[in-house]
């Protein structure tokens, strides 16, 4: 019995230890194959990402992704070398700018004999003494007009587009500006009318301090145009209203008073200096807000020329690389600008074609 038993346990362990070696033989020959396998992947993995590079031009360039160049002109300049009028000039005859804006004051107007408001002694302030006025802007205060209409309406009778003034070849440049179709806008503080003389049409002007063109009732607030009430100012007579029955109000000119609201217009900056690719500034001092804040409206890279008597604002210490500031007379400065255009025939042939139209329309 010990013995059959031996014999049992002696092929049972036999038998176990056949089975484990064939086990074992089996899982060697998976695991081979797997790393077979695996090898097999790895290599058709590279074999893809090879033909992949083989294809890629490493010479393309995404150009949507690249840089946009400053602007050249012809001559090869950029708003960052503008050094001169004749640079600035180079500019615009390249095609290099398309959206310009002009702002003005009364320094514009001084070559058509209209004195400024602020110049010592023949300042259209200084003029206004004799009216013994507490102080020279308060002609162009309400609560004062209200009181004592008359040295406004002694300055507008001065100031009056009437054909007394004629256009000067600062307000010419501007209308050859918008002849070429190079003009934007022209933002100007002046309120004598000169730039509608010029031929600058009212939709390009925005006329920031008012206009002539029309008036306003000050108690019953009904408007009228302009030549309604233009005989009695020419007079020196203060319009009364007869819009409405019985009110018999002061009929005012719809100049911008002290503490009043700019006309709507003026919002037009908003849209206006973001699309502007050159500012022209001429003959103000930008002292009087909002329009001296206009300057600074537009983008930091658009080229900004003064041409004025001084440097006055951001332009005193040349705040941004565009801006170029050229003082002295700017009747001087603007013929040196249409000589290096190369305009002067063009502008020659509006200021003849103009003056026959103004001559016409003289009382």
């Amino acid at each position: 019995m010990e013995n059959d038993q031996s014999f049992v346990e002696g092929d049972f362990s036999k038998s176990c230890s056949n089975k484990l070696k064939s086990g074992v033989e089996k899982t060697k020959k998976k695991t081979v194959k797997k790393k077979k396998k695996k090898k097999q992947e790895q290599k058709d993995e590279v074999t893809k990402i090879s033909k992949s590079f083989s294809k890629l031009d490493i010479n393309r360039r995404d150009v949507s992704k690249q840089r946009t160049p400053q602007r050249r002109s012809q001559l090869g300049k950029t708003p960052s070398s503008l050094s001169s009028i004749k640079d600035v000039a180079e500019l615009i005859s390249s095609g290099g700018v398309r959206n310009i804006i002009v702002m003005a004051g009364a320094g514009i107007s001084t070559g058509s004999g209209i004195p400024d408001f602020r110049t010592p002694g023949t300042g259209l302030y200084d003029n206004l003494h004799k009216y013994k006025i507490p102080a020279p802007t308060a002609v162009f205060d309400r609560d004062y007009f209200n009181v004592n209409p008359k040295p406004f309406f002694e300055l507008a009778k001065e100031l009056y587009p009437s054909g007394k003034y004629r256009p000067n070849i600062v307000h010419y440049f501007v209308r050859c500006l918008h002849e070429k179709g190079l003009l934007l806008r022209m933002y100007t503080q002046n309120i004598d009318g000169l730039e509608r003389l010029a031929g600058i049409p009212p939709s390009k002007l925005v006329e920031a301090h008012g206009t002539f063109s029309t008036a306003s009732c000050t108690k019953c607030g009904k408007k009228c145009k302009g030549e309604v009430i233009k005989d009695k100012i020419l007079k020196g007579v203060i319009p009364r209203c007869q819009l409405t029955p019985l009110c018999y109000g002061t009929i005012k000119p719809d100049i911008v008073f002290f503490g009043e609201d700019l006309p709507k217009r003026f919002y037009y900056y908003l849209k206006d200096f973001p699309s502007c690719d050159l500012l022209l500034v001429f003959g103000t001092s930008l002292q009087v807000e909002p329009f001296a804040s206009l300057v600074d409206s537009a983008r930091f890279t658009t080229p900004r020329l003064l041409l004025n008597m001084v440097k006055v604002g951001p332009f005193v210490k040349r705040g941004r690389r565009h801006d170029l500031a050229v003082t002295g007379d700017i009747m001087d400065s603007i013929q040196t600008f249409v000589d290096e255009l190369g305009w002067d025939e063009f502008i020659k042939e509006v200021v003849d074609s103009n003056e026959k139209v103004l001559h016409v329309n003289d009382p």
